[in-house]
C-alpha cells in the first residue's frame, strides 16, 4: 500500500484505505472515493494532485492524497 500522492500516474488504482479524522473521510467520500473504488492519478503539480474519480477529474491536496492508500 502506498499513498496515492506517490502513485504512478496514468495507472489505474484501487482505494485500499481512507484515513484521517471521521470528517476527513466523510469528505473524501463526499468527493467520490470508497474503499474498493478505482482512482487514476493524471498529473502531480504545484502540491495538487489531479486525479480521476467516477469520470470526474477532482483535484486534491498533497496532504489529503497521503491520506488515500492505494
Amino acid at each position: 500500500m502506498i499513498p496515492l500522492s506517490l502513485a504512478d500516474a496514468g495507472v489505474p488504482q484501487i482505494v485500499k484505505r481512507l484515513g484521517g479524522t471521521p470528517e476527513v473521510k466523510q469528505h473524501l467520500a463526499d468527493l467520490g472515493f470508497h474503499v474498493g473504488g478505482e482512482v487514476t492519478v493524471i498529473s502531480a503539480l504545484g502540491g495538487n494532485v489531479i486525479v480521476r474519480v467516477k469520470d470526474a477529474r477532482i483535484a486534491v491536496s498533497d496532504a489529503l492524497a497521503r491520506k488515500i492508500m492505494v
